[in-house]
């Protein structure tokens, strides 16, 4: 029997009414007075946890200088700050460095996109279906164990040279954990509550929409965000082997060949600060999710 759509939210509402309830009966509000130093609390928490990381930063940065500058350490294997700086200036005022980031951002999020409309419902006819998933979890174990720097020739050779064969490595390289993070979320649903939503009258699209996808959602969206870093990896590895002059990669290739360290410096940085980008992009996605549902 079909429900509506206000029927089944009503069914998730109780669902998550009763959940709620389970975990708070315990748990004594804060008085009025206590509020404050409650608040207090948090956002020295909150401090405590953004100084370690700053303070490891200091301590490298510090260190690094230290190093080039009275540790005698060669200018080509580690150089100093200050010609990174230099480079990575020299390299975003150009805009050489920005391009190449563009490119490499336009195949990641084209292979991520990618992946991520072939993992969902791939991962839920595996969780959903024994005999789909003891045909097809061999293949996808082999190819996660196979190396993208062998996968990558084989797309230059049947795709050419581009954007395409880069955006399908990268898209095979995301698409293995967010197929698991998949399964692993739609396995662990509460069975009960499935029932539960069963009785109500939920099935079919009704019972995925609005009590699997939301209770699965807290590992979809794990998957989304160790998918999305990944992918810059992908599209870097497709850039080394294409051996075009366009990415992050192609970048990285030129100043490797040129012993320019420096350059090689600033272009890591901005790959670090593009899968930083990507991974607080997820972190809002997250955020927004859980407001939502």
């Amino acid at each position: 029997m079909s429900v509506t759509t206000s029927t089944t939210k009503d069914v998730l509402l109780r669902v998550r009414k009763h959940v709620r309830d389970g975990i708070c009966d315990d748990v004594q509000m804060p008085a009025p007075e206590k509020r404050h130093a409650h608040a207090a609390l948090k956002t020295m928490e909150r401090m405590l946890s953004v100084s370690p990381p700053i303070v490891l930063a200091l301590i490298l940065l510090v260190s690094w200088y230290l190093g080039t500058s009275y540790g005698r350490i060669s200018s080509l294997i580690l150089p100093a700050p200050g010609d990174v700086l230099v480079s990575l200036s020299n390299g975003l005022s150009s805009g050489i460095l920005l391009s190449a980031a563009l490119v490499t951002a336009q195949e990641s999020v084209l292979g991520f996109l990618l992946a991520l409309l072939v993992a969902l419902p791939l991962g839920y006819g595996l969780a959903k279906s024994r005999l789909l998933a003891t045909a097809v979890h061999p293949y996808l174990a082999a190819g996660q164990a196979m190396p993208a720097i062998v996968i990558a020739p084989l797309l230059v050779i049947w795709l050419g040279y581009g954007l395409v064969p880069n955006v399908i490595l990268c898209m095979l390289i995301v698409l293995f954990p967010m197929v698991i993070t998949t399964i692993l979320g739609v396995q662990t649903l509460d069975q009960t509550l499935i029932d539960a939503a069963r009785v109500e009258g939920a099935s079919g699209w009704s019972l995925l929409a609005h009590i699997e996808f939301p209770l699965a959602l807290p590992a979809l969206l794990a998957g989304v965000r160790t998918g999305l870093t990944l992918s810059v990896m992908g599209a870097v590895v497709g850039e080394f082997v294409s051996g075009g002059d366009q990415g992050l990669g192609a970048l990285v290739q030129l100043a490797k060949e040129q012993f320019d360290t420096p350059a090689l410096f600033a272009t890591l940085i901005i790959l670090g600060v593009l899968a930083g980008l990507y991974y607080m992009t997820s972190w809002l996605l997250t955020k927004l999710a859980e407001a939502v549902y």
